[in-house]
């Protein structure tokens, strides 16, 4: 009868099994594969030994091993809200949020702590001191400028941590109730400031319109003197001229002519007209008739 002995290994086969399992442990434990979003730092004997970047990197094992896994994925702060007062001695609210990136493990894991604690203690400080400096106005309006000062001076102070600052931003700015009213009543007093210099502005456009138009209308109508001056005054010339050239005679006739057109006019009405004649006035018909005989 067949029995079934067990499998007994000799002595080298052992041998060999132990080294093969520690050549399989060595590698497992020498081999590391780092993701594209990590960095390991790896320590010897408790002191840094390098930073291992993204894909495959090798290590002593044994010896070497990896003491912090980082994210260098960029990170958001939670939204802080923290208390400032203005150089115009007014008290706001400002609400920030931060995002950055760990660019140097090594400093980050060896200098601080807790890195979102100290990046908020130093932003709030910050951000204190910068709305401080300047008035209520300013700081509605010049949010830009400021956000870029506050990143600037957080890059500065968490240079020595291996961290990039990103962005900073200021959510709100938010006064107490009895800063709002005051606010409200400025713009409106401002707004009726506003309305009444705009009205008073018409008012003075619209006088000095009525001005320029009486201007222009006096202008005008000087305007139309003179050429009636000038008209009369060449007649006069031209009675001149014909008194120079043909002597008393033509200035007689033209009186004649004048009378002898009144006297028509006179007797042009409906009867009840009473005319009264000089003296003289057939010797100025008969005169003028013969002047307009020999005229003809």
């Amino acid at each position: 009868m067949d029995l079934d002995l067990p499998f007994i290994l000799s002595g080298g086969q052992i041998v060999i099994l132990l080294i093969a399992i520690f050549i399989i442990t060595c590698i497992f434990l020498g081999v590391r594969i780092v993701p594209q979003s990590e960095k390991y730092v790896v320590e010897r004997f408790g002191r840094l030994r390098s930073v291992l970047g993204p894909g495959i990197n090798l290590i002593i094992p044994f010896l070497d091993k990896v003491a912090h896994r980082i994210s260098i994925l960029e990170r958001q702060l939670p939204n802080a809200s923290q208390d400032a007062i203005t150089s115009d001695n007014v008290l706001v609210q400002v609400e920030t949020s931060v995002f950055y990136r760990i660019l140097e493990p090594e400093k980050t894991v060896y200098r601080i702590r807790d890195v979102d604690g100290a990046i908020s203690t130093t932003v709030t400080g910050i951000v204190r001191a910068e709305i401080g400096k300047m008035e209520l106005d300013e700081v509605q309006s010049n949010r830009a400028q400021l956000i870029a000062q506050i990143k600037s001076l957080v890059e500065d102070a968490v240079d020595d941590w291996g961290i990039e600052v990103t962005r900073a931003e200021i959510l709100d700015v938010n006064l107490d109730q009895a800063t709002r009213d005051a606010m409200m009543q400025q713009l409106n007093a401002e707004r009726a400031r506003r309305a009444t210099v705009m009205e008073a502005e018409g008012t003075k456009r619209a006088v000095e319109l009525a001005a320029d138009a009486e201007l222009y209308a006096a202008e005008q109508t000087a305007k139309a003197r003179r050429i009636e001056a000038d008209a009369e005054a060449y007649a006069t010339g031209v009675v001149a001229e014909a008194i120079r050239q043909n002597g008393l005679e033509a200035a007689q006739y033209q009186v004649a002519l004048k009378q002898v057109e009144a006297l028509n006019t006179l007797g042009g009405g409906d009867g009840t007209q009473t005319i009264v004649l000089p003296a003289n006035a057939l010797e100025a018909f008969g005169d003028a008739f013969k002047m307009l005989k020999g005229a003809r």
